[in-house]
């Protein structure tokens, strides 16, 4: 990676999101259909460790997972770099939610990271966030210090496959012998590069994102560089009888045979 490029997208991304946190708090607030459907049921089944286990909670944004967290009896430590998403995050977190500890704290800053504590958590967690970190490999070195052994990394994402910013969602309608067919399908241009792109996550939020673009084999293959093996993953996609989106050429019941999120489990197995 060109440090100098880094450096950029690294910067540009942290001030994008601190553009986009109140807007980004408002609509999402406690979740949506992504968090309550596809992402949350899956990452709770599969962080499967005991209560008052210790869990890291990597680019909690406004504090939606890390408040789930410590609600399923968790001691959470959770972090993200944009300070206006740890403001949110703060706000949102009264006393009913447990005692959540929130960093300012950059996913690519290896030696910060460390400072969280090695060797002190049981698991660790990251929803939907992986695509926005513009270096992961300081993430997965640090995960291999800080996670006990064994310990579960749990994490969501677009899925690289059908849901990257080079797809584009299709729908085609024709006569079969007389009835009108509609098939709803995926056109992808581009996948095995890894590249950078902007991307809007929320309609009318005030500034495009960074989106960083991983194959599958780029995406876990910093994992495994790190020690950790890949023992869980769900493709996950709406059911047929989800409501539909919010117009036919949305995520939803139209293609419930298409998964716009993925959700992995790595273990750490190398000292």
């Amino acid at each position: 990676m060109d440090e100098s490029n880094f450096k950029k997208d690294n910067l540009e991304t942290r001030q994008v999101w601190d553009a986009n946190a109140a807007y980004w708090d408002e609509y999402m607030g406690e979740g949506n259909d992504f968090v309550e459907v596809l992402c949350w049921p899956a990452m709770k089944r599969l962080l499967n460790i005991p209560p008052e286990s210790r869990v890291i909670d990597i680019a909690c944004g406004n504090g939606l997972t890390s408040r789930r967290l410590s609600g399923m009896g968790f001691n959470v430590v959770a972090f993200d770099f944009s300070k206006a998403m740890i403001d949110m995050a703060i706000k949102r977190t009264s006393p009913k939610n447990g005692e959540i500890q929130y960093h300012v704290l950059d996913a690519t800053d290896q030696e910060a990271l460390l400072e969280l504590g090695e060797g002190e958590f049981h698991g660790a967690l990251c929803n939907m966030a992986l695509f926005d970190i513009a270096d992961i490999k300081p993430l997965f070195k640090s995960l291999s210090i800080l996670l006990q052994p064994g310990a579960p990394f749990v994490f969501s994402v677009m899925h690289p496959c059908f849901n990257n910013p080079h797809a584009a969602l299709v729908a085609e309608t024709e006569d079969r012998s007389g009835e009108v067919i509609t098939e709803y399908s995926v056109k992808i241009d581009q996948y095995l590069t890894p590249r950078v792109d902007y991307a809007v996550a929320l309609k009318e939020q005030p500034k495009p994102q960074l989106v960083f673009h991983r194959p599958l084999q780029i995406l876990f293959e910093h994992g495994f560089k790190a020690g950790f093996i890949l023992d869980a993953l769900e493709e996950r996609a709406f059911p047929p009888d989800h409501p539909p989106g919010k117009t036919e050429l949305s995520w939803g019941a139209n293609f419930s045979e298409l998964p716009p999120v993925l959700v992995a489990r790595m273990r750490h197995i190398q000292g």
